[in-house]
């Protein structure tokens, strides 16, 4: 194997700190052929999907990537806008707002990119052009609050991939989660109050997290309690009693049992138990997307609404605003400590590997 190395490299070049900001992705259009090539690589991932390989592929390529994609590309046009897909814009406006706080604290030395899992920009592409820009210490961060092999372990295998063919490997710091993480509390429940000062309370808040096959639970993976952490610090937080907060998992696919208690069915039943107003928010998304503001947004409130609800709210997740940034800003300085040093004289250390025979 030819591993990659970095033709661009000077001696003559600073070396940056770099900050890799990632999220899932999202297609570059809602349209059917691009919904079937987004859709096809990430069902593909094994992480996503822990069935037999050949007999997912068979179920993927055969019937999934058939019918699917039309689906979705509909679905997706009614959450699309003038800046494009809701989860890319948000997250380079978190991109944006997180490279200003953080070069404040420490200069323009620090490099601060984002990437999608899936789709563009893709991890490999993005942590090309940071080595290019001379990164050699990153750090990754997976906007996820609560882990998941899925969604943060599937991010770093695409980090361990992109690092295995390339000769030079920058340090590494990755941020696995944040669940517990006091600002990051802080800023949804603060979210919480402000909906609350300007719409007054329901009668149940639910926490709405995205679903995982049980199986993957009874397999080692903490999501679940982790989602049920988050939430029980939220509701500390905010002051609320156990009957006063629900939480619930949403977003299913497949037949076999995901984790319960679903959201959908959740709603269908609250009004007959006298549940009639509701406000939901969902601490696992760090940004809009297709599965808070379509499915969560508009089709859980029909839900609601149709088996005899009567007021249904959705809390938008924290996006860029001021307070989620400024946890995130506090998270990542946590991660940076001890690399934020003096940097040397590139123009001493060019003339010192001249000497020893470097080109450039």
């Amino acid at each position: 194997m030819k591993y990659q190395g970095s033709p661009a490299f000077s001696h003559n070049q600073q070396d940056e700190i770099g900050v890799l900001i990632t999220n899932l992705g999202t297609p570059d259009a809602p349209k059917k052929a691009e919904l079937k090539r987004y859709l096809k690589e990430f069902l593909s991932d094994p992480r996503v999907v822990e069935v037999p390989r050949l007999l997912w592929w068979m179920i993927l390529n055969l019937v999934i990537l058939n019918i699917r994609p039309k689906r979705s590309a509909k679905a997706y046009e009614t959450v699309w806008t003038e800046r494009g897909s809701p989860l890319m814009f948000h997250t380079q406006d978190q991109t944006n707002a997180l490279r200003g706080k953080l070069q404040q604290q420490y200069g323009a030395s620090i490099v601060v990119d984002f990437a999608m899992r899936y789709g563009s920009p893709s991890v490999d592409s993005v942590v090309d052009k940071m080595l290019q820009q001379g990164v050699r210490k990153l750090v990754v961060l997976p906007l996820y609050p609560q882990y998941c092999a899925s969604t943060t372990g599937s991010t770093f295998d695409a980090i361990a991939q992109s690092f295995s063919k390339r000769r030079w490997i920058p340090e590494l710091r990755f941020v696995t989660h944040y669940h517990d993480y006091p600002d990051y509390i802080q800023a949804v429940a603060d979210k919480i109050r402000r909906h609350w000062d300007m719409h007054g309370r329901a009668d149940k808040l639910i926490f709405s997290y995205h679903g995982i096959p049980k199986r993957y639970l009874l397999n080692g993976d903490p999501y679940h309690c982790e989602c049920h952490k988050t939430s029980r610090l939220i509701a500390e937080n905010l002051g609320l009693n156990k009957n006063e907060h629900f939480t619930s998992f949403q977003s299913r696919f497949g037949r076999e049992e995901w984790l319960k208690p679903y959201t959908d069915h959740s709603l269908k039943a609250f009004p007959e138990q006298g549940v009639k107003s509701v406000q939901i928010v969902c601490p696992g998304f760090a940004a809009d997307c297709l599965e808070t503001i379509e499915e969560i947004g508009e089709e859980n409130r029909d839900y609601f609404l149709e088996a005899g609800g009567e007021r249904y709210e959705y809390i938008a997740a924290l996006n860029a605003d001021e307070v989620h940034i400024q946890a995130l800003t506090k998270l990542l300085e946590s991660h940076l400590q001890g690399w934020a040093t003096t940097p040397e004289s590139t123009e001493q250390r060019n003339e010192l590997a001249k000497a020893k025979g470097a080109q450039k």
